[in-house]
């Protein structure tokens, strides 16, 4: 079973003394190859970074979650343009809105979204998007870009049916992590995983965040990793009605496509 984690967060500093033995322990489990994601002005560049010290395993993301987005520049917007012009970021992001948090202003998140999308226009790379409680003004924007955009993946989906559906009906693809396997709010995603066509899922940890609350034995500091990935597949398999290598091998295969990702050795 080969996997790929669409969002690996690489550069957290969690990482920082064993990043080695992390990516030996997805190899170990049947990850061969990760996005890395930027999301900021700190560590987009280091995204890259990675990603050139590990050619043809690990690629990256460039962009500005909308919790930093109150550091949208327009030097900033510069900076993005020459990360993402690399061959080694393969998508524009992670970028979007999140009104659950506010961290930022939301007219400033719609602002920082709307320039990030532009340089998608102009360099035709896909979308790597957030959204979380804001679905309306979300897709309103992304509206305002329709069919000058390429592939858009809403990564980490949690909404609600509804959402879902907006989404499928729009050709984008969804990113599933280990929400799933959250008793405590993961049970909706449960219930509509199966209506996502198998050529618009991919799948991800989003470590060191999200650890699958179903993993047994827990680790004892809770930080996810990229190795776990083949458990979120397992479940998500189980609620899809599938056997867990198609739909291991259905997920690798739209994540090379979408991407444009060489094949692993």
């Amino acid at each position: 079973m080969q996997l790929i984690d669409i969002g690996a967060n690489l550069t957290h500093d969690s990482f920082d003394h064993d990043r080695d033995q992390v990516m030996a322990r997805a190899r170990a489990a049947g990850v061969v190859q990760m996005i890395v994601t930027g999301a900021s002005r700190e560590h987009s560049p280091m995204a890259l970074e990675l990603a050139r010290a590990h050619p043809g395993e690990l690629f990256a993301t460039a962009g500005v979650h909308p919790h930093h987005a109150s550091d949208y520049t327009a030097e900033c917007d510069a900076e993005m343009r020459a990360l993402i012009a690399h061959p080694e970021v393969v998508a524009v992001g992670e970028t979007g809105l999140d009104y659950f948090r506010d961290f930022s202003p939301r007219p400033a998140q719609r602002k920082a979204f709307e320039r990030q999308l532009e340089i998608a226009v102009d360099t035709g790379k896909p979308l790597f998007l957030h959204q979380r409680d804001a679905h309306a003004d979300f897709v309103a924007i992304m509206k305002e870009f329709e069919g000058r955009i390429g592939p858009a993946v809403v990564h980490c989906f949690t909404g609600t049916r509804a959402e879902l559906f907006d989404c499928i009906d729009r050709d984008w693809h969804i990113g599933i992590t280990g929400w799933l396997c959250d008793e405590r709010r993961g049970q909706h995603l449960r219930e509509i995983v199966a209506n996502i066509p198998a050529n618009r899922l991919m799948v991800e940890t989003d470590a060191p965040y999200l650890l699958p609350r179903s993993l047994k034995p827990m680790p004892k500091d809770r930080r996810n990793e990229p190795m776990h990935l083949p458990h979120i597949v397992e479940e998500l398999a189980r609620d899809r009605g599938e056997d867990v290598a198609s739909a291991a091998a259905n997920a690798t295969a739209t994540t090379r496509a979408f991407f444009r990702l060489p094949t692993s050795g």
